[in-house]
C-alpha cells in the first residue's frame, strides 16, 4: 500500500520535546514503513522520521497557531507531492478540504483534539469528503451530527520507554502550562495530601506565561518544584522516578498521550475521572479516578500499593504502537475495498 501522511508544520517528527500529534504521526510513519508499506510524509524539513519526506517543507515553526499561512501551505505542497497514493491521512485541519487532493483517492483525518463550535460545523463539512477518526469513545460522543469512520486510541513504543522503579520519592505532573491541564491544581493536591510534586510543563505563549505566574508560581517552594520542559529523555527518568502521575486536567480531554506514557514506563496516574481517561485507567488498578481535589489527594498515598508491572503490561496489551498500526492499516483497507466496490459510472 502506498501511503501519504500529512503532519503540521509547527514540529518535526519525532518531536523533541512537547507534540503529541506529531508524536502519533511519527510513530505511525516508522510502524507503516516497518510493516512494508511505502509511506510518504509532509512534515517539517528537520524531522528525522526514517521515511522519504514531501520536499520542500520548511524547519518547523513552533511560533504557528491553525489554520495559518504555514498549515496552507504545508497542505498544498502535501496534496501535489501525493498523486500516486493509494490513501492518504491527513492530520491538518485545513487539509482535508483541500481541493488540489488527489481524485479518486480517499482521504482519512483525525481529529486530536475537542469537538466544539465552531470545529463541528467543519468536520460535518469534512465527513463528506473524508473519513473521520476519533481517538476515544468519549470524543466520538462528543461529535454531534459527524460521522464517525472509526475509534481508534492513541499508541506508543512500549518497547523503547524505559521502566522506572519510582523510586524517587516524589509524584509528578507533565503537560503544558494551561489552565484547563490543571496545573495549579496539581499543586493544589500535593499540597493536601503533604506530598514531593515535580511540575514539568511547557510554556507556549504569553497567556501561559501569564497563568503561569499569577495561578502557579505562588503555590511554588518546599516540596513543590517547577522543572520546565523536559526533552523525551528527561520526561521519561521524571515519569518511571515518580510514585504516581498527578493528572488533574480540568477539561474533557479527548485523550491524554502523558497517562500511556507513565502507565509504559511502570507509573500509577492519578486522574480527573473525565474525558477518555476511563478509558486509559482502571480505577484500582493501574490508578485512580476521582472527581475533585479532596477526593484525588486521597488517593496519592494509595498508589504506593498498586502493581507497578500490571500498569507497564496494560501499555503494552492496550496501548502499543504495533496496535495502532494495525488498526489503521484495516481501516485504510476497508476504505480501498469499498473505492474498489463502487459501480463505474458511464
Amino acid at each position: 500500500m502506498r501511503i501519504g501522511l500529512i503532519s503540521t508544520p509547527w514540529t518535526p517528527l519525532p518531536p523533541p520535546a512537547y507534540g503529541g500529534l506529531e508524536a502519533v504521526v511519527d510513530h505511525l510513519a516508522r510502524g507503516f514503513a516497518a510493516a512494508g508499506h511505502e509511506v510518504l510524509v509532509a512534515a517539517t524539513e528537520d524531522s528525522t522520521c526514517p521515511v522519504p519526506l514531501v520536499p520542500g517543507c520548511p524547519p518547523a515553526d513552533p511560533g504557528g497557531t491553525w489554520l495559518t499561512e504555514a498549515e496552507l501551505a504545508q497542505v498544498v505542497r502535501a496534496y501535489r507531492a501525493m498523486d500516486g497514493m493509494d490513501v492518504i491521512h491527513d492530520h491538518t485541519l485545513a487539509g482535508p478540504l483541500c481541493l488540489l487532493r488527489p481524485p479518486g483517492v480517499p482521504v482519512v483525518t483525525t481529529n486530536h483534539g475537542p469537538y466544539r463550535a465552531p470545529l463541528l460545523d467543519i468536520y460535518r463539512a469534512m465527513d463528506r469528503h473524508a473519513a473521520i477518526v476519533a481517538i476515544s469513545h468519549h470524543q466520538a460522543s462528543t461529535a454531534e451530527g459527524v460521522r464517525i469512520a472509526r475509534v481508534i486510541h492513541h499508541g506508543i513504543d512500549v518497547e523503547a520507554i524505559p521502566v522506572g522503579d519510582g523510586t524517587g520519592g516524589y509524584f509528578c505532573f507533565l503537560g503544558r502550562m494551561s489552565p484547563r491541564k490543571g496545573v495549579r491544581e496539581a499543586a493544589l493536591v500535593a499540597r493536601e495530601a503533604g506530598v514531593p510534586l515535580r511540575i514539568a510543563a511547557k510554556i507556549q505563549d504569553g497567556t501561559e506565561r501569564e497563568y503561569f505566574d499569577d495561578a502557579v508560581a505562588p503555590l511554588l517552594g518546599g516540596d513543590v518544584e517547577y522543572v520546565g520542559e523536559l526533552a523525551a529523555t528527561e520526561k521519561y527518568a521524571l515519569l518511571g522516578g515518580a510514585t504516581a502521575l498527578l493528572n488533574p486536567v480540568q477539561w474533557p480531554e479527548p485523550f491524554g498521550l502523558v497517562m500511556i506514557e507513565a502507565l509504559a514506563t511502570g507509573t500509577p496516574v492519578v486522574a480527573t475521572a473525565s474525558g477518555a481517561a476511563p478509558e486509559l485507567i482502571d480505577d484500582g488498578v493501574t490508578g485512580y479516578l476521582r472527581g475533585d481535589i479532596a477526593g484525588l489527594a486521597a488517593c496519592l498515598p494509595r498508589t504506593r500499593d498498586l502493581d507497578r508491572r500490571r500498569c507497564r503490561e496494560e501499555a503494552r496489551r492496550r496501548f502499543a504502537a504495533d496496535r495502532m498500526v494495525a488498526e489503521h492499516l484495516d481501516l485504510y483497507a476497508e476504505l480501498l475495498q469499498a473505492r474498489r466496490a463502487r459501480p463505474i459510472r458511464r
